[in-house]
């Protein structure tokens, strides 16, 4: 089987996007898998591996243009991702010719839609990011409280202020100084709660935050089923929520969230007196043109993969030097 995919990314936090509906038919349980070990491995992988898979798949039912699923490095799926449906929304409004769409994910349809772009060359969307949801049983998390906003959790820590939401994705997120925010105490904390531990049963990403300035944040994040990654578009979606709630934020501002791959913007909008949802703004951004087949997809004959880069790469580093 012949396979066209794009290798992409939205503040460097890259993926491998396949449209199954392209295919002669979609890919098994096992495909996927295989496919996601051979391809995604930062030491083995092709092209330096990935944080994940993208597939694009039909709807069923539903009013969406397509579907979206993400297949993190380690395997588990994602009930969303917010930099991953940039490039998946660049890929639907190219191959469709639309400008303002659905797509539909593990929880939600969310509206997506060509923006003005960040800067010259930087193809640019905008995304939905919701429903939110604070208690225990949407992230999941076994505390004595119900919620936590702004608490110290002494297993984690006798001093830093966490606070828990779900936007899908579970988000753990500390506001620290520049030092705590680079520091080892981080990985210690994130380590932690991914593994065997008593709160987080499912694990957890984690967000520590950095206030730069009024409506300008830097977020770092360990994201849950890959590491470390240059950004996560749902921690940036979460971290601004509770910057809204905890700081100086206000609701319909546009924030300016920098990350350790660049930089996207965020908007937090309050649709009542308990529910929210953000737009996240941002680049998407195509790196490769890749074609090859299944098997020597799934077997790494990589030699054998007709491999194409494009210029958008180099463009995006010289965005990001102008934003440094």
């Amino acid at each position: 089987m012949e396979i066209s995919m794009q290798k992409v990314h939205g503040s460097e936090n890259d993926f491998f996007l396949i449209d199954e509906t392209q295919l002669e038919r979609p890919f098994t349980d096992q495909e996927i898998d295989e496919l996601r070990l051979s391809l995604c491995d930062r030491q083995t992988g092709l092209l330096n591996g990935a944080d994940g898979l993208l597939l694009v798949e039909d709807v069923i039912g539903g009013e969406s243009l397509a579907k979206m699923r993400v297949i993190n490095s380690d395997g588990s799926e994602a009930s969303m991702c917010g930099n991953g449906l940039r490039t998946v929304a660049r890929y639907l409004a190219e191959k469709y010719e639309r400008d303002s769409f659905t797509v539909e994910t593990m929880f939600a349809d969310l509206k997506v839609r060509r923006a003005p772009n960040l800067a010259e060359k930087i193809a640019t969307y905008q995304v939905e990011i919701s429903p939110v949801r604070f208690e225990a049983e949407a992230i999941p998390m076994r505390t004595k409280n119900n919620t936590i906003i702004n608490e110290v959790i002494s297993e984690l820590s006798s001093d830093l202020k966490f606070s828990v939401v779900a936007v899908p994705n579970p988000h753990l997120i500390a506001f620290v100084d520049h030092q705590t925010l680079m520091g080892d105490e981080f990985e210690r904390i994130a380590t932690y709660v991914n593994g065997d531990n008593p709160i987080f049963s499912d694990g957890i990403n984690v967000s520590f935050v950095e206030v730069l300035g009024g409506n300008n944040i830097f977020v770092r994040t360990f994201e849950r089923g890959v590491g470390f990654t240059s950004a996560c578009g749902t921690a940036m979606c979460a971290s601004s929520l509770m910057y809204v709630l905890l700081y100086e934020g206000g609701f319909g501002d546009t924030i300016t969230v920098k990350n350790t791959g660049g930089m996207v913007k965020t908007v937090v909008h309050e649709e009542n007196s308990d529910g929210y949802w953000m737009e996240l703004i941002g680049n998407a951004t195509i790196t490769h043109q890749l074609s090859g087949t299944l098997s020597d997809l799934t077997e790494a004959h990589f030699e054998k993969v007709n491999v194409k880069e494009t210029t958008e790469q180099a463009d995006y580093e010289v965005f990001l030097k102008s934003i440094k």
